[in-house]
């Protein structure tokens, strides 16, 4: 592979380091969160510039490196604005994930991060993602190999457990502490809950008091209060934030959705798909951007017919047309 950093510009300045993991400053507590679809190079300068202090990549399959699906190329590739950039990869076997990371390192990312959370079947149900819950011991040892061979420093996401009879959350978190993680980040949800439920906040407070390196508070953070309550209840260094970022990257501001005008949400839009375009050329871009539209109109209600129209739309100047009346 080869490719990964871009040229482009920096994000915005921000002074003192808020914590650091491993030997990486973090300026900044709001963190977008590595989400398959969504956190790819054009939102996560987006957000970057926004606030988010760290871009996590959307997860990577450590057998699609291996055995060189082109899609990898794209998913890895960063702005030099975008530091720290830290790779996240997916997979249950131990050797095929340190292959796979020390490949990577010559990419030059700033860390290494092992998805230890992600619910969907085809990830879990394979022993990855959340299924590694149900091995701490293979955790341990991934760690082990990892932290050993690589000069950069290994995160993890966890949940809480598999389900509500094995919330082991905090054997995990020790282990990784124990075997060299540099930080770790918790979805206070178990792998059975999905995105169903609440949030425990409770047990993100557990680990952080259990464990002496970072962590970074996930699950239900909607709002600029939301922020506040989580640092409140958890004492976390920083909030990592998915779901509520996607139609709404001015959360890393500090704004609220609802504060935010038909103006600014217009001018991020344009901004936003002028990077898709650049990024995945003309023929994808505006295909791949309908969804992230969607997300951003969606507080204008607006009627289904127009809603359709503007998810179908595919030329530029009918898709604008399009915005232009969703916004009024």
């Amino acid at each position: 592979m080869t490719g990964v950093p871009q040229d482009g510009s920096p994000g915005a300045p921000q002074s003192g380091p808020a914590f650091q993991i491993g030997r990486i400053q973090v300026h900044g507590d709001l963190i977008l969160a590595p989400m398959d679809g969504y956190s790819d190079q054009p939102y996560r300068s987006i957000c970057r510039e926004l606030g988010s202090a760290v871009s996590y990549t959307e997860f990577v399959n450590a057998l699609d490196i291996l055995q060189g699906h082109p899609y990898v190329h794209e998913k890895l590739k960063y702005l030099p604005g975008e530091r720290p950039v830290i790779f996240q990869l997916f997979d249950s076997d131990p050797d095929r994930l340190l292959e796979v990371a020390l490949r990577l390192q010559e990419l030059e990312p700033d860390g290494i991060d092992i998805n230890l959370g992600c619910s969907a079947r085809n990830v879990s149900g394979r022993g990855a993602g959340a299924g590694l819950l149900k091995t701490p011991h293979k955790i341990a040892l991934i760690f082990q190999k990892l932290v050993s061979a690589l000069s950069l420093p290994v995160t993890a996401k966890i949940r809480l457990g598999w389900d509500e009879k094995s919330r082991n959350y905090l054997q995990v978190a020790r282990l990784l502490e124990e075997n060299g993680a540099a930080a770790l980040a918790v979805h206070g949800r178990t792998k059975a809950q999905g995105y169903g439920g609440q949030a425990d906040w409770e047990a993100i407070a557990a680990v952080r008091q259990a464990v002496s390196i970072p962590v970074i508070a996930n699950g239900d953070v909607r709002t600029t209060a939301d922020i506040a309550r989580i640092k409140a209840q958890t004492g976390c260094a920083a909030v990592m934030i998915g779901r509520a970022a996607i139609g709404n990257p001015w959360i890393f501001s500090r704004l609220d959705r609802q504060d935010a005008p038909p103006e600014l949400v217009r001018a991020t839009m344009e901004r936003h798909l002028e990077r898709m375009l650049a990024f995945y050329g003309s023929a994808h871009g505006l295909v791949w951007f309908r969804k992230h539209a969607e997300r951003y109109l969606r507080p204008y209600a607006l009627p289904v017919a127009l809603r359709q129209q503007l998810l179908t739309a595919d030329r530029l100047e009918d898709f604008w047309a399009l915005v232009e009346r969703s916004l009024k």
